[in-house]
């Protein structure tokens, strides 16, 4: 391989550690105003926007042993998503983005060692963030710890009421 197609096939194989996960959509519509939107949405999730050459990304992933991309994913202009750790966040950013500009179909993702369709990414989209999910697990990891507590303190205070309703009866029949 020559030294610059090398050089950028390291680049690209950078961007695809940077997360276990990578979209990639057909940016052909997307004009550099556009584009400079999308990257300042995605920065907030610390998530990156690449334009790539596909037989760069394709080398690249090889090079990092990601599962093979699909031949539909590696026609016509690619723009690659990496980086941060919310992909459910990222996949809301790109749909809405899509819906919204009605440019920048999704081709497809890998997640780990999976293959998504335009559709499951779309459906991971729907999904929660990473911090709403882990309020509802503490949620419900505490909800058995707080009812064990009113339990406890239950016992203590019905056993209180029923003392002090006995002295209420007793202090009655002596007066």
């Amino acid at each position: 391989m020559r030294p610059d197609k090398k050089f950028l096939v390291d680049e690209v194989a950078g961007f695809l550690g940077k997360s276990d996960y990578v979209f990639l959509a057909d940016y052909r519509k997307v004009t550099v105003a556009d584009a400079a939107e999308l990257r300042a949405s995605l920065r907030a999730q610390k998530a990156e926007y690449h334009v790539v050459k596909n037989s760069i990304l394709n080398a690249a992933a090889r090079e990092r042993k990601l599962p093979a991309l699909e031949a539909s994913w590696l026609l016509g202009q690619t723009a690659i998503v990496v980086g941060g750790t919310d992909a459910a966040e990222v996949a809301k950013i790109l749909t809405k983005y899509g819906k919204d500009k009605e440019k920048l179909p999704l081709k497809g993702a890998i997640m780990g060692q999976s293959r998504l369709s335009a559709t499951d990414v779309q459906a991971l989209a729907t999904l929660p963030g990473i911090a709403t999910l882990r309020a509802q697990l503490l949620g419900l990891l505490s909800t058995p710890a707080t009812s064990l507590v009113r339990l406890l303190q239950a016992a203590p205070q019905s056993l209180l009421n029923v003392l002090q309703a006995k002295s209420q009866a007793g202090e009655a029949a002596a007066a």
